[in-house]
């Protein structure tokens, strides 16, 4: 999950991630069409991983780490809790909580989360819940954000201590993680830092930031990806953002993306996060495979959905979703299990 870069800065040919623009489109898929859910960040990395909307606070990235209040999901109100905050109670599901009932395994990988254990710790790492969150901002020495982290806005996830602290860890954990199939979960998150997601530029410790910055990072962790056995046997890496450069520049939506009952306009001036784009690699995937269907981070939710044969959470049902389809997994398409 990347920050902060719309679909013509981050594509174009005189992008400054060119391995992003030019090398990885030609081994898999360009989403030319995939779009944010909202404005500001943490209201996209939920979605992801939950199906719900922005509320106010997520809206606001939660600069205050509190409970959210409110009813919980109901299915004449498209499966969303009514109200406002941040740490979903345990009655809102998410994507982990399916996975583990499902007995497969998650797995979330935060770079730079622990580098200064008084600000966070290394695995799990989040403010003490109602104080202010500290990782609002990068330090020289740490740049990891919790609002970049979902799985810490799900009681379900951060109240099972141990749980958490397995399953929620620093990226310096992935290398050994790709060695075997055993060992890669079937499901993987991974937040870069915030100078290496193209958030900050220049960064707290020096380095450029932007595009330049997420390039260098792309550059070293996609080619261990796809080397891994776990990729190779049947994987699927999608790289997008989170978001465009801005509310006051684009809010487009798409995918029946409407007014959320928390939030009157999820993009904050528009109904969505605009239009950022996206690359996916896959055995399954023709090299050089460009879509122009519309898609969104629900829609992406709803894939792995479909992929581990899990319901639909959230938003992630609604009827103008699509799944990826035919336009994606050009070489074959790949099995998916009957749904729980």
């Amino acid at each position: 999950m990347l920050e902060n870069e719309d679909y013509t800065n981050s594509f174009a040919s005189t992008s400054a991630a060119p391995y992003l623009a030019q090398t990885l489109p030609m081994q898999g898929a360009l989403l030319q069409n995939y779009y944010g859910t909202g404005h500001q960040s943490l209201d996209n990395y939920i979605s992801m991983i939950s199906g719900q909307g922005p509320n106010t606070q997520t809206q606001l990235d939660c600069q205050t780490y509190e409970n959210f209040t409110g009813t919980a999901p109901t299915a004449a109100l498209d499966n969303q809790a009514i109200g406002s905050g941040c740490i979903f109670p345990t009655t809102v599901p998410s994507l982990p909580d399916q996975l583990t009932s499902a007995n497969l395994s998650w797995k979330a990988y935060m770079e730079d989360m622990g580098n200064t254990p008084t600000r966070e710790s290394a695995t799990c790492g989040h403010p003490t819940v109602g104080s202010s969150d500290g990782t609002q901002t990068a330090t020289a020495a740490d740049n990891y954000a919790t609002r970049h982290d979902p799985f810490m806005y799900f009681h379900s996830i951060i109240d099972n201590q141990a749980v958490c602290n397995a399953q929620v860890v620093n990226l310096d954990d992935l290398d050994a993680d790709l060695g075997a199939v055993s060992s890669t979960a079937n499901y993987v998150f991974i937040t870069p830092s915030l100078c290496h997601d193209g958030h900050d530029s220049p960064c707290a410790d020096g380095e450029p930031g932007g595009l330049t910055s997420i390039n260098g990072f792309l550059q070293e962790w996609v080619p261990k990806i796809l080397a891994s056995p776990a990729f190779q046997q049947d994987g699927l890496l999608i790289i997008t953002f989170d978001e465009s450069n801005g509310f006051e520049t684009d809010s487009s939506a798409c995918c029946g993306e409407s007014a959320s009952p928390n939030a009157v306009l999820p993009g904050l001036s528009g109904l969505g996060g605009g239009k950022v784009g996206a690359v996916l690699l896959s055995p399954f995937i023709k090299p050089g495979t460009v879509s122009t269907v519309d898609y969104n981070h629900y829609s992406t939710l709803r894939s792995v959905e479909d992929l581990f044969g899990l319901p639909y959470l959230g938003y992630a049902g609604l009827s103008g979703q699509s799944s990826f389809g035919s336009d994606i997994f050009t070489l074959k398409q790949p099995v998916l299990p009957a749904k729980n």
